[in-house]
This record gives C-alpha cells, structure tokens and sequence, in this order.
C-alpha cells in the first residue's frame, strides 16, 4: 500500500532534521521533505561539486559509500551525456559505428544507460514480463481495483488499459503485468533463462474477486516489437474464457460468461461457431498493420474537429484492427464498439518520473481517446485512472482529475519550474506551449479540465510579465499559439465561464501584433 504521509509522526526528531527548516513538523509527509532537504544538501555539498570530499564514513556509514558512487560514477556519466550524444551522433553521419548500449530509464536505477547516445538495444522479448515486472503489475492492477471500490462502491468489471512498446522495453513489461493481473492469470517462467513459456490462471479463491474483463489497445510499436506478448494475452484470454463453469460462476468468471453470449449471437448472425467464438474473445486492438498512433494529434492541432465524437470516431477509425490468435490486423471496428461501450474503467500508466502527461500527445490521444470513444459509444463517461508505476514495487493508482490537477500545480504552473525552463530560450517557450495543447487537449477528450486551472495558466503563462516578455522575445510564435488555444478553450465551451480572460487574452495577442509589426 502507499505511505500514508498524513499520518502523525510520532517517530525520533533527530536535532539535524529539526535545523533543516523552521516550519511545522507534525505528520509522515513533513518528515519526508526534511529528509528529502537533507538528501539535497548533502548532494550538493558532498557530491556535485568537482572538488567535493566525501562525508566521513565513521559518522555516515550508510550515506558516505552512495554519495561516494554518485561523485565519482554517476555524476560524470551524467555530465558526458551531451558531448557524447553529439559525437556519437557526427560518428553515425559520417558511417562510423555506433557504440550499443543498454536501453531504460535512468530515473529507475538504471544507471548503466549512462551515458546517453548510444545506440542502444531493447530487451529480451521472450523474458518480458520479467519477475520484478509482475510483482509490481500485480500490486497495481490490486491499487486500481481498490480505489475504483473505494470510489465507486463496486469492484469494476472491465478494463480498458493502453500499452505503449517504449515503455515495455523500460518497466519489462509492467502494463502487461497489470492486465494478466486484473485477468486472474500470471506468467510461467522457464528456470535458469527466465524467459516466459506460457501462462497459469489464478484459482478465483486466490484473487479474492472476479476475473476482471481487460481490453488492450496497444502502440504500433507494441505491436512490432512485441508480437509474443499479445499472443501471451489472448492465450490468457482464451484460457479464462474456457474455464468450465462448475469451476466458477459466472459472477466469479464473467469473461466466460461475455464470451459464450457473444458468440451465440454470432453464430446466429450466421458466423461458423469456430470464427464466432474467436471474434467474441477479442481483447487486443491496435492500429492497422504498418499503422501507427491513436489518430487525435492531426484533429487537435488543426482544430479539425467540432464536438468530442469527432475526436472519438478518430480514435476509433485509428485502432479498429484486431489482433492474437491469427487475428494479425483483422479489421474490426463492430468487435472494438462492443468492447469500449462495455468498459467501466479507463486507465493508463507512467512508468518513470521523466515526463508527465502533460509533456506528451501521447497521453492524451491514448487515455483521452479511449475516454471519448467509450463516452460517444455508451453515453456516460468511464471512471478515468491514471497509474504512478515510477517506484517499483510501490505503485500509485490517482483519479485522472487528481493526476491532471497535481501535474499542473506541480510543474505546469510552478515558479520553479518557469524559471529553470526560461533558461532554454526557443526551446523552452516551445515547452511552454506544448504544455496547454495538453492540457487543452485532455480538457477536449475527457472535460475534466477547470475553469480556474485555466485562469492558472493563464496567469502563469500570459499575465505574468516576466514569462510573458520570456515567450515573446524567444519565441513569440509559442506565445500567440498559448492565448489562441486558450481562447479555442472558450470557444468550443470548455472554459465555461472565463470572465474578462477573454478581453485579457485578446489584449495580450494584440499587443504581440503591435510589436512584432513594429520591429519589422
């Protein structure tokens, strides 16, 4: 289970984390930031400086070896990375070779991929999901069941989950994991290689809850790089679907249950019993073959669209492609309606803390797209989750609304994090921009947006004069596409009742004009 910071802290109150700061200390998560205080400190002053000495190992016997390891491994393996990305890539231009080099995140405790430009190989297919990736996919699908229980008072009986091939290759297979989990199935391993032989079904007594239905719409690149692993779950699929039914109920089993009804009504649709029971198992969904992404981003950025069933029927038209069991691209459009009209939860997950969903289209298009289809479809939004896997084996499972509204107040909007992006000049102002198409883009997708995150953005971004001088002298095209998109955000209703944002916004634009006509 997650630490429960807002616990009262009756632990010591050592006098060097009492001197860190002058502010309460009263629960678990106050004792964190002064632990986390000292960790910096201690970093910068023993650590990140070139001629730093390491702390006396006497006094520190446990932090005096890793503050050691970080000044003389990781720290220079961290400052090589930009020279070496671009050597390495001059060497590539000019027909050398490449040196390989592992893939993954370093945030993750990968500190092997360091440093970076390398060309850098993926991962044993056949050992994917790895053991490591199954114990910290199985306690996530048990967080995501738990707070939809603790949210909506019943355990959810289909699943909608995105798998993304990036990252398989870093988790080893953690969103795998996370679906073989709510399944009721796990993977058999071979001794000694580790690799995956096949799958074993999780007797209903052992989960403690019903099988639970998941559908997959997995990435062009899941789909290429990782055609193992969708035969993996439609075996598992197909073998829950097949237990019989004096084994468990069809409350304990209603994937079975789903299965054989829609078969039925298949074969009476005139489908030979064979095809129909095949289609009616269908739960892995991509795009068509050679195809890739989720068919939002070309909507969005051309303001091509005008109500969210457009957005939904892109998204549809994008993954309507089945796929496992010989179903290699098989269109499916009738078969992917069936599925998303049914789901009762929308989830997708992080797997490091090197971007948000705020810094990708990605998300948006994946989760965002899945949320519109399944709304277009059945006429009420799904229960939307987004899954913290950035720690291993202690995942976080938050409603999209909470993740959407930490990441903005967290980053998005923070001072500090405006200051450090300031200092990268087009680039950052690029950064800037992207961010509200992001968050304009989930606010289409999902509505889950508020009228007042909006007036944050814009306070942060367009009001504030320093970041609005930053924008325009930078790169003045990134502030325009903020206040038009902010305007957009009115237009089409999704900033409800913005007030005298619109003639702010406006001012703003216009006196952007003024000036870039004046300078010319």
């Amino acid at each position: 289970l997650a630490p429960d910071w807002a616990r009262p802290w009756t632990g010591a109150r050592p006098a060097l984390l009492q001197a860190l700061a002058d502010t309460p200390w009263r629960h678990a998560g106050h004792t964190r930031e002064r632990l986390e205080l000292l960790a910096e400190r201690l970093l910068e002053a023993h650590a990140l400086q070139p001629d730093a000495a390491v702390i006396d190992a006497a006094a520190w016997p446990q932090t005096a070896p890793v503050l050691a390891t970080l000044r003389d491994t990781l720290a220079p393996r961290l400052d090589a990375c930009g020279a070496e990305e671009m050597r390495q890539l001059l060497r590539g231009l000019a027909g050398c070779v490449v040196p390989p080099g592992p893939s993954g995140a370093p945030s993750r405790g990968r500190a092997d991929t360091l440093p970076t430009g390398r060309n850098f190989y993926a991962v044993d297919t056949r050992a994917v999901p790895t053991v490591a990736a199954w114990t910290t996919g199985r306690a996530a699908a048990e967080r995501l069941v738990e707070r939809h229980l603790q949210d909506h008072g019943a355990l959810p009986a289909t699943v909608g989950l995105s798998v993304w091939g990036t990252s398989t290759m870093r988790s080893g297979g953690e969103d795998l994991a996370q679906a073989l989990a709510l399944l009721g199935a796990r993977p058999k391993w071979a001794a000694g290689s580790g690799r995956v032989l096949d799958v074993e079904l999780l007797p209903v007594a052992v989960l403690g809850r019903p099988r639970i239905d998941v559908t997959l719409r997995v990435s062009g690149f899941f789909r290429d790089a990782f055609p193992n692993l969708i035969e993996l779950f439609d075996a598992a699929v197909r073998a829950v679907a097949a237990v019989p039914a004096e084994d468990e109920s069809d409350d304990e089993n209603p994937v079975r249950a789903r299965v054989q009804r829609e078969a039925r009504a298949a074969e009476l649709a005139g489908l030979d019993a064979e095809a129909a029971r095949r289609q009616a198992s269908w739960r892995v969904f991509g795009p068509r073959p050679g195809g890739y992404g989720a068919g939002l981003q070309e909507l969005i950025a051309g303001r091509r669209w005008q109500g969210r069933a457009d957005l939904a029927e892109a998204y549809l038209r994008a993954g309507a492609y089945a796929y496992g069991g010989g179903s290699d691209g098989q269109a499916a459009r009738a078969a992917l309606e069936t599925r998303l009209q049914g789901l009762d939860l929308v989830a997708h997950n992080q797997d490091n803390h090197e971007h948000d969903l705020l810094d990708s289209d990605d998300y948006y298009q994946f989760q965002g797209g899945m949320a519109a289809a399944v709304e277009a479809l059945r006429g009420s939004a799904p229960a939307l989750y987004h899954g913290d896997l950035s720690v291993p084996g202690a995942p976080r499972v938050r409603p999209l609304r909470e993740e959407i509204a930490r990441v903005l107040r967290a980053r998005a909007v923070n001072p500090k994090w405006l200051e450090g992006i300031r200092r990268h000049g087009y680039k950052g102002a690029f950064e800037i921009a992207a961010t509200v198409d992001f968050l304009f883009a989930f606010s289409a997708t999902t509505g889950l947006v508020e009228d007042h995150q909006y007036a944050l953005v814009a306070d942060a971004y367009l009001h504030d004069e320093t970041t609005r001088e930053f924008l325009q002298r930078h790169n003045p095209g990134a502030l325009r596409a903020i206040g038009e998109r902010l305007l957009e955000a009115m237009q089409r209703g999704l900033w409800r009742e913005p007030g005298a944002e619109r003639e702010r916004i406006t001012a703003h634009l216009l006196a952007l004009e003024q000036r870039l006509e004046d300078e010319s």
